[in-house]
């Protein structure tokens, strides 16, 4: 059946996504889930140390869940161990000392299986053993579950995904699942994107599929529908009548640092801007949906997206860092922009006329992402305080955590004099003892759950890269060039050109200082 066939009752309630779809899922029982691609580096880092945090949170119950690594590397059980151990005790929160005992468990939950990522015979063993835990855990008929974690590069999906239907399948017609979560990048451009998803969507449907964009899981991200549709006083402001400009900006201090040529083959806006930035603009600009239903919130996003003019050829400016092609694994002739920043603008009621900056860059002069929503000049300036910057509602997406709202007020003394200022929610200091979970565990307990409303949808993903394909064409053809620009600035100054002319006002002089613990 194919996506487009469903009803959308059918799936705002879709919680079944198994191929019978009248039996209510299970919460409990048997839970496998496989890691393939195990010895890379994106399991190691992120996906491993995201199921140990859920296992020691309890999340995780040892008695149900048992964990599979899969990668063409022939090692032993202990040696994949011992490969992640290290990362286990890296995140925020976790003590080595405390939790040494939690780790020892947590490992003894994990196997491993060797085979290659396009013939049966790997993937033949690997069924045989999630069966066989299956089996030891005495689950009911129907009851287990299984969830796939493709830590691997997409062009392997394809084939993974075939052995996956063929071999490695929940058998039970009486409930269960199996679900797979795939990493981004989805494709490199609309067709290659399309391309993929009706290859995958021909061997599962979409309620199994969970396209993961790790910004979702983040803290301050999770929390915009909260503050747009859980707070009065945001409700009449946030529309073109108040707001001015809107930019969602993201900075690393840092080059490519090894993985040239990886990111040579993709560039700043396949890796960052089509995805995690256009994400957080979804959730920004939508409308309130109907309810908290997945399929509710995600279709809000995608009107969101159809709603995007065409990039203009003057809204955009790439940037290529000085050295970049010093790197052994670029080009010497690469075109492959390291900066970017691009203006979109939405076509409808209530943001005609309000640009919508997304700024990415590497080599930068600082690290940081945010989003900074600037609001108009105040009518009657009767103060003559426009000088000293516009108002701002700035989400502080990483690094410390914090929203805060840039206002003017009196200057403290007997003079009437004002000063920018700010009302400062600061989650270090304000949520002391509190661990913000990273955004891999929140996803991957998401999918265990069933729940889809922080994950890519097909049409949401068609849409996305519809708005981005034709300036990445450019690129690729050499007809757009990078500035260049010295590492550690803000990047070449024809962007902030670029932010003078859409309106952007910049403050000088204030610097919003985080508070101390």
């Amino acid at each position: 059946m194919a996506y487009g066939e469903w009803s959308i009752e059918k799936r705002a309630g879709l919680r079944n996504d198994s191929f019978s779809r009248d039996t209510e899922v299970p919460e409990t029982g048997c839970l496998s889930i496989i890691v393939l691609g195990a010895s890379g580096d994106l399991a190691k880092k992120k996906t491993f140390p995201a199921l140990f945090n859920l296992y020691r949170q309890k999340f995780l119950p040892p008695t149900e869940v048992h964990i599979f690594g899969y990668a063409r590397t022939k090692i032993s059980d202990d040696e994949l161990r011992n490969r992640i151990r290290e990362y286990l005790t890296q995140g925020k929160g976790v003590s080595s000392s405390v939790h040494s005992e939690d780790v020892s468990k947590f490992l003894q939950l994990i196997k491993y299986v060797s085979g290659s990522y396009d013939t049966e015979e790997g993937f033949r063993a690997l069924d045989k053993e999630i069966s066989g835990h299956e089996l030891s855990t005495n689950s009911a008929e129907g009851s287990s579950r299984r969830l796939f974690y493709l830590a691997l590069p997409p062009s392997v999906y394809p084939s993974v995904c075939k052995m996956i239907r063929n071999c490695c399948m929940n058998s039970s017609d009486r409930g269960g699942w199996t679900r797979i979560v795939v990493e981004k990048p989805f494709g490199k451009d609309l067709d290659s994107a399309e391309q993929l998803s009706t290859h995958i969507g021909k061997l599962f449907e979409e309620p199994q599929i969970y396209r993961i964009d790790h910004y979702l899981g983040k803290e301050l991200v999770q929390n915009l529908l909260v503050l747009r549709f859980a707070n009065r006083f945001f409700m009449p402001l946030w529309n073109r009548d108040n707001i001015a400009n809107v930019q969602i900006v993201f900075r690393e201090d840092f080059g490519t640092e090894g993985r040239g040529g990886y990111f040579d083959e993709y560039g700043i806006i396949r890796d960052i801007i089509q995805n995690h930035l256009l994400q957080v603009l979804c959730l920004v600009a939508m409308e309130k949906p109907v309810s908290l239903k997945p399929e509710h919130i995600r279709d809000e996003k995608v009107k969101v997206l159809q709603s995007v003019n065409p990039i203009k050829d003057e809204e955009v400016v790439l940037g290529q860092y000085e050295g970049y092609t010093e790197d052994p694994t670029v080009p010497d002739n690469s075109n492959t922009p390291t900066f970017a920043t691009v203006i979109l603008r939405i076509h409808n009621e209530r943001w005609e006329g309000v640009p919508f900056i997304l700024k990415a860059g590497k080599a930068l002069n600082s690290r940081k992402a945010e989003i900074r929503i600037q609001f108009k000049d105040v009518p009657g300036d009767i103060f003559k305080c426009k000088k000293q910057g516009r108002n701002e509602f700035v989400i502080r997406l990483q690094p410390l955590e914090a929203m805060y709202m840039k206002l003017t007020v009196k200057q403290p003394g007997l003079e009437m004099s004002t000063v920018q200022s700010e009302l400062d929610l600061s989650y270090g200091q304000r949520y002391q003892g509190v661990t913000i979970p990273e955004a891999y565990e929140r996803l991957i307990l998401d999918t265990i759950r069933g729940d889809q409303q922080h994950f890519v949808r097909r049409d949401e993903l068609k849409a996305a890269w519809e708005i981005f394909t034709p300036l990445l064409h450019g690129i690729d053809r050499g007809e757009s060039k990078p500035k260049p620009y010295k590492p550690g600035s803000r990047g070449p100054t024809e962007a902030d050109e670029l932010l003078e002319r859409a309106g952007y006002v910049q403050t000088h002089g204030y610097i919003w200082i985080p508070p101390t613990l």
